[in-house]
């Protein structure tokens, strides 16, 4: 459950930032007439209306929720199953994207948010047969031999 909390703010906290960079972004680019020049004072500007953007700072707000959501669950598991699962906030992303942001999602990328599903669920399998295993083990361990 922990997870799925962390994996609904990543999410969140990745389309409200989106937001938040374009209204950045599209200021920046009616100051310089249409097109973002790259320099160290365009970067500045960016960064500095970044930290007073309520959309950014919302959205970096839901992003250490997920961080600490993440944190926890690596506490108590494998980083290589943690890890892989966190990919299931791309097929969260892609759908928050969807209704909140109204972007379009060709079918090549929705194959490849099932093959990112395909990949967990075998993440999942695979701890499902090693917690299995290790119960086993401890079974044996702790049953007295019949004789």
């Amino acid at each position: 459950i922990v997870l799925f909390i962390a994996l609904f703010f990543e999410a969140l906290g990745v389309v409200i930032l989106k937001e938040g960079i374009d209204q950045i972004t599209a200021t920046e680019k009616e100051r310089q007439g249409g097109e973002i020049k790259v320099s160290a004072g365009a970067v500045l500007r960016l960064v500095g209306h970044g930290f007073i953007n309520g959309r950014v700072l919302l959205g970096v707000f839901f992003e250490a929720v997920f961080f600490a959501g993440l944190l926890i669950l690596m506490g108590h598991k494998d980083i290589s199953f943690v890890w892989p699962l966190t990919s299931l906030s791309m097929v969260m992303t892609t759908l928050a994207a969807i209704v909140l942001l109204r972007e379009k999602v060709s079918g090549l990328r929705w194959s490849g948010v099932v093959l990112m599903m395909l990949g967990a669920a075998l993440i999942t399998w695979s701890e499902q047969k090693k917690e299995a295993a290790a119960n086993a083990a401890k079974a044996e361990t702790t049953t007295p031999a019949v004789k």
